[in-house]
C-alpha cells in the first residue's frame, strides 16, 4: 500500500513551511531515510526524510509552495500503484482524470470560474441542494466558486465539475485561498504561475507581470540600474509576521536608560581573571549576558509582562522562556533560554552562545525556536541608541537593549569638586559622566497600561545598575 509523506509539524506554533527544494523526482527510488525535500520557516531550515521504502509514485506540491502542516506532500508505493487512490481520491470517479472524459468547453481568455454576481451562494459552501459533498469539500479547499451547473443526475454539482473548474483555473497559493472563493486571474506571478494575494488584490482579468530578478535597464537618461528582487522565502515570511503583530496589537515603545558602570566593571574583572575565568566557566560571559540575568530576575515581579495575548485570553507564566533576537545569513530568528529564571548568569550566557551558533548554523530544532514568553534583542552593538523593536506575538512586551554612551550623571553632595579628577568643569559643579547603557521596551497597550510598564522598567534599570548586588542574592 501506497505511504502518504505529509508535511510534519515542525513546533507547536509553526502553521505551515516552505518547500525550498526537492532532493528527489517522480519515479526515483527512495529508501526511508533519503532526503526528500528541504524545507524552512521563519524560524529554521529542516530537511524531511521520505519514511518509507519505495518509489515516487507524485510529488503534490511544487518548489516555493507554503504548505500547511500535516498537509500531503508527496506519495510513496510501488511501481504503477494508484496514487490517487492513496489519497482517497479513487471512490468517485469524478476526480481530474474522470473530468478529462467529461464535455470540454474550450478555455476562454479569461477565467472560467463565474462571476460572484453569477454563482450560487457559498455561505458555508452546503446551502445549495445540488451540490455533492465531496463537490462542496473540494470546492471549500480550494476557494473555488462552484460551478452553475453540474453532470450529475438533475445537474447535480458533483466532484468531477468543481475539478474541471479547477483544470481551467491556475492554481491558488495558501495564502490567497484564505481570501475564499472569487475570480482569480488568467494567470499568477507566484511560482508556477500561482496566484498569490496581491494578484487577488489587483482584480480579476491579466495578472500583473512579475520583473524577473536581477538588474534592469536604467529608466531615464542618467538614472542608474534598478535591481528587483520578489520578497519570497522566509524573508516573505518574517514580512508577514512583522506586519501581522503590528495589525493584530496596540504596540507603543518606552525608553529609559541605566547606568553601566557596574557591567563594565564586572565584564572587565572576568577578562582580567582569564584562566581562572575559564576553568569556572565565566570567560565568555557579555554585556547582554549580564543584561539577560537581570530581565530574568526581574520579570517574576511583574507576571503581566511575561504573558500572552490570544483573542480575548491573557496567559501569565510562572516560568521564564527568554528569546533572544539571533541575526543569521537566512534572516531574524529567536531561538528560546527555557526557564532562564532557574539559570545562573553562566548557564545563560552558555546557552545563549549555544543557541545563537545553532540559528547561524541552520541546526536549531523547532523545539528550541519555539514558546517563548519574553524576548530580549540587542542592537546597541551598532551603536544604536534608541529603536521601536515589534513584539514577537502573542507576547506582550520585547526589550530593546541598546547602546552604551556617556551621559551626565549628579554626584552625591559630599562628593561634588572631591572626586579626585580633577575636571572643574564637572565635578566642581556636582556633575559628572559615567557610561549609561539605554534599554527600548515595547508592550502592547491592549494588555499592558503605560503606568505599569514604566514600573517593570524603572525595576530592570536599577538591576541593571546594581547587577553587582543582583549576582550576590541569585
Amino acid at each position: 500500500m501506497a505511504y502518504i509523506l505529509i508535511m510534519p509539524r515542525q513546533g507547536n506554533t509553526v502553521e505551515s513551511c516552505i518547500i525550498t527544494d526537492w532532493k528527489v523526482k517522480e519515479g526515483d527510488t527512495v529508501a526511508p531515510e533519503t532526503t526528500a525535500c528541504d524545507v524552512e520557516t521563519d524560524k529554521a531550515a529542516f530537511e524531511i526524510p521520505a519514511g518509507a521504502a519505495g518509489t515516487v509514485l507524485k510529488l503534490l506540491c511544487a518548489c516555493g509552495d507554503d504548505v500547511p502542516v500535516l498537509r500531503p506532500i508527496a506519495v510513496i508505493g510501488a511501481p504503477g500503484e494508484d496514487w490517487q487512490a492513496a489519497l482517497g481520491e479513487g471512490s468517485e470517479k469524478g476526480g481530474k482524470e474522470a473530468s478529462k472524459n467529461a464535455p470540454s468547453s474550450p478555455k476562454p481568455e479569461a477565467q472560467s470560474i463565474p462571476s460572484p454576481q453569477n454563482a450560487p451562494s457559498m455561505r458555508g459552501h452546503g446551502a445549495a441542494a445540488g451540490v455533492s459533498p465531496r463537490a462542496r469539500n473540494l470546492a471549500a479547499q480550494e476557494a473555488l466558486p462552484l460551478p452553475t451547473s453540474g453532470t450529475g443526475p438533475g445537474g447535480r454539482i458533483i466532484e468531477r465539475d468543481v475539478a474541471a473548474a479547477l483544470e481551467n483555473r491556475p492554481p491558488l497559493t495558501v495564502a490567497a485561498k484564505v481570501f475564499g472563493p472569487q475570480v482569480v486571474p488568467v494567470a499568477g506571478t507566484g511560482i508556477g504561475g500561482r496566484v498569490t494575494t496581491a494578484d487577488l488584490t489587483a482584480g480579476p482579468g491579466v495578472a500583473p507581470v512579475s520583473p524577473a530578478p536581477g538588474p534592469r535597464p536604467p529608466a531615464s537618461p542618467g538614472e542608474g540600474a534598478v535591481t528587483e528582487t520578489p520578497v519570497k522565502g522566509i524573508r516573505k515570511i518574517i514580512s508577514d509576521r512583522m506586519l501581522h503583530s503590528l495589525s493584530e496589537s496596540a504596540q507603543f515603545t518606552l525608553n529609559a536608560s541605566a547606568s553601566a558602570v557596574k557591567i563594565q566593571e564586572i565584564r572587565g574583572g572576568i577578562k582580567t581573571l582569564g584562566a581562572l575565568a575559564e576553568g569556572h566557566g565565566i570567560s565568555k560571559i557579555t554585556i547582554n549576558d549580564l543584561v539577560l540575568f537581570a530581565v530574568s530576575r526581574t520579570l517574576p515581579r511583574f507576571p503581566y509582562m511575561n504573558a500572552h495575548k490570544t483573542g480575548d485570553t491573557v496567559k501569565t507564566f510562572e516560568q521564564i522562556h527568554l528569546a533572544i533576537a539571533v541575526d543569521t545569513p537566512r534572516g531574524l530568528m529567536v531561538p528560546v533560554i527555557r526557564n532562564a529564571n532557574q539559570l545562573s548568569l553562566a548557564q545563560i550566557s552558555s546557552e545563549a552562545k549555544r543557541l545563537a551558533a545553532a540559528c547561524q548554523s541552520g541546526s536549531a530544532r523547532p523545539g528550541e525556536l519555539s514558546g517563548s514568553t519574553f524576548t530580549v534583542t540587542n542592537l546597541g552593538s551598532f551603536g544604536v541608541t534608541s529603536f521601536t523593536p515589534i513584539l514577537n506575538t502573542p507576547e506582550v512586551a520585547i526589550l530593546g537593549v541598546c547602546g552604551i554612551e556617556m551621559k551626565p550623571a549628579a554626584l552625591p553632595a559630599q562628593e561634588a569638586g572631591n572626586c579626585g579628577c580633577g575636571c572643574n568643569c564637572c565635578c566642581g559643579n556636582g556633575v559628572r559622566f559615567e557610561p549609561c547603557i539605554a534599554f527600548s521596551l515595547t508592550v502592547n497597550h491592549q494588555v499592558v497600561d503605560g503606568a505599569p510598564a514604566a514600573k517593570f522598567l524603572k525595576e530592570l534599570t536599577n538591576a541593571v545598575a546594581n547587577i553587582d548586588i543582583l549576582l550576590v542574592s541569585g
